[in-house]
């Protein structure tokens, strides 16, 4: 439905102007100074998207993070942490769970090894950071493209392989913000379409002065099982795998096992930020190796038994003069 601009898309287009309405409201209290901005004594760098559904910002935010580091920074990440339990500031560290701190931030951490703080006011949780972790000199927010509470130096939008969809907003279409963006919402700085290996995707419509910058997801050749050891997926060929994806579009992870050749004997689709537990034991029960993904696996280092269960790796090749566009946009906020 989100797709297509359809009978069932277009009845539901008045409730998508009344959201587009709240939408706009919310931008003006901003940019009329009713509501405020904290702006952090670093720059910022927000990774979000407009689009519902997973457009694969976490593995953009670990890419950014991983230039950032090699460039020589010393980046931290604040995040919301959605779908944890407790909702006072956290950091991340050894100890968290995926209850405590949330998925993706945990996931993040894991990857790159830099400071992560979750909080619903993202806000809140950076200043709490950058007080424990005075060497961190830029930071870098997973999500938050909506979350004007924070002053952005840089925004990021991310879109994956669906474009922007029918191009009307929510229930009739995909988008959380109208695309192009209006008058009444920050111009956002860069623009990173993510597609399938040798495919195009949905294009996302340009906006003047900004590029649409492509990365090429794959799969990893190798597994990582939750002991840490690693194997390619070579070896899985010609054999019978389950494989589990709880995440905002399961199939995809499972077609691009396919794609490398893997029989898979079932699959488990859950829901984004879902649980594996519980569909863990049914799994296991075949007997047969269990593939998911890294977002799947920092949920599942607790499990019992952990024999047979492996982490296949997302991979983003992102177009190298994407880099150069976001070191120049860092370049000119130090100095505005």
């Amino acid at each position: 439905m989100a797709l297509a601009r359809g009978m069932p898309a277009r009845l539901l287009r008045p409730v998508a102007g009344l959201y587009g309405l709240l939408v706009k409201w919310r931008h003006d209290l901003y940019n009329r100074g009713w509501l405020t901005s904290t702006r952090l004594p670093v720059p910022v760098v927000v990774v979000g998207n407009v689009v519902v559904g997973g457009a694969g910002k976490t593995p953009a935010t670990i890419a950014l993070v991983q230039h950032l580091q090699a460039k020589g920074w010393r980046p931290g990440v604040v995040s919301r942490g959605y779908g944890r339990e407790d909702k006072t500031i956290q950091c991340v560290d050894a100890q968290a769970t995926a209850r405590l701190v949330g998925d993706e931030p945990l996931l993040i951490w894991h990857a790159t090894g830099v400071p992560v703080w979750v909080g619903r006011q993202r806000a809140q949780a950076a200043q709490a950071m950058l007080a424990q972790h005075p060497e961190v000199d830029i930071v870098v927010c997973d999500d938050g493209l909506q979350h004007r509470a924070l002053v952005a130096d840089v925004r990021l939008v991310v879109f994956d392989d669906r474009g922007i969809g029918n191009g009307w907003l929510l229930p009739a279409g995909l988008l959380r913000e109208p695309w192009p963006p209006t008058s009444a919402q920050p111009y956002p700085d860069l623009l990173l379409q993510q597609v399938a290996p040798h495919t195009a995707g949905e294009a996302v419509p340009p906006l003047p002065g900004r590029r649409v910058w492509r990365a090429r997801r794959r799969l990893a050749a190798h597994a990582i099982h939750l002991s840490g050891e690693r194997r390619p997926l070579s070896h899985w060929a010609g054999r019978a795998v389950v494989a589990l994806a709880g995440i905002a579009r399961p199939e995809v992870f499972f077609e691009m096992l396919r794609a490398q050749g893997l029989t898979l004997k079932a699959t488990h689709a859950l829901a984004d930020h879902a649980d594996p537990q519980s569909a863990l034991r049914s799994l296991q029960a075949s007997g047969l190796d269990l593939l998911c993904t890294e977002k799947d696996a920092v949920k599942l280092r607790g499990a019992e038994p952990q024999a047979g269960i492996w982490a296949v790796p997302l991979e983003l090749d992102i177009d190298p003069p994407f880099f150069a566009a976001l070191d120049h946009c860092l370049a000119q906020s130090r100095h505005a």
